[in-house]
């Protein structure tokens, strides 16, 4: 775990090594969080909370440039898109 400046403001990293496996990473912010691949946007819907998925990254840097492939309504409300990086979409959970 770590601090990751986004927007000059920090959020909090989780890295997770796996056996055989990409790493997990996880960045979280006061409003919601930006996952790797491993999150499961339907479960972070029905739980309500703001939540955004990039895929195919192995660093936090990958996580903050990677294009949002999936969001849950509540991260749609903070103004989170599909397409935009990951680093726009935690600025918009910043709060």
């Amino acid at each position: 775990m770590g601090q990751v400046e986004v927007g000059g403001r920090k959020a909090l990293g989780v890295r997770v090594e796996l056996p055989n496996s990409p790493p997990l990473l996880l960045i979280v912010a006061e409003k919601g969080f930006v996952m790797c691949g491993f999150l499961n946007v339907e479960a972070a819907e029905r739980l309500g909370v703001a939540a955004a998925m990039v895929s195919g990254v192995r660093t936090f840097e990958d996580v903050l440039e990677a294009p949002v492939k999936a969001c849950t309504s509540k991260a749609e409300e903070l103004g989170v898109r599909e397409g935009m990086k990951g680093r726009e979409a935690l600025e918009l959970m910043m709060g």
